[in-house]
């Protein structure tokens, strides 16, 4: 199943995958090296440290590596979405609850990060969201209580 991203967070995942592999990946190798070199491998916790950290990172190796061969990258200024609200799509809404506006852009769960205004697909917001029109408002249950939003602005950025 492909996994929705945009072209700058398939790029974040290509550059975490590239510094595993160049950079943390051969200075785990030299610290179990060295740790080895101290002899007594049973008592060692900087060895054990380190294949623990090994084992982290050759986990993440494979779980970008598999991830990056089933992404499906979407660039938002291409998408013609009649201007519905679809993945990749940027918004500006009023929070009638808060008299607040907010600006997120819908993006894949790897990408997210609420301060930089980028909401999962997955989210309860994004969910709501997903084929409403500028004009609509919406209702979603968020952790906090039920809050309405008017949607403002649709963008395709």
């Amino acid at each position: 199943m492909p996994i929705p991203i945009t072209a700058r967070g398939a790029e974040r995942l290509r550059a975490e995958l590239q510094r595993l592999k160049s950079v943390d990946r051969p200075a785990v190798i030299q610290s179990i090296k060295e740790a080895r070199e101290k002899g007594d491998l049973s008592e060692n916790a900087e060895y054990e440290a380190a294949r623990e950290r090994q084992g982290f990172i050759e986990g993440r190796i494979q779980e970008l590596e598999g991830k990056l061969a089933s992404l499906q990258i979407i660039d938002p200024a291409s998408v013609d979405a009649g201007g519905r609200i679809v993945f990749g799509a940027t918004v500006e809404l009023e929070d009638l609850t808060a008299s607040e506006r907010v600006k997120y852009q819908i993006v894949g769960d790897d990408e997210a990060d609420i301060k930089a205004g980028m909401i999962s697909v997955s989210s309860p917001i994004a969910r709501a969201l997903i084929g409403k029109m500028e004009g609509d408002v919406v209702e979603v249950v968020a952790p906090g209580g039920l809050r309405e939003y008017e949607i403002v602005d649709v963008r395709y950025v």
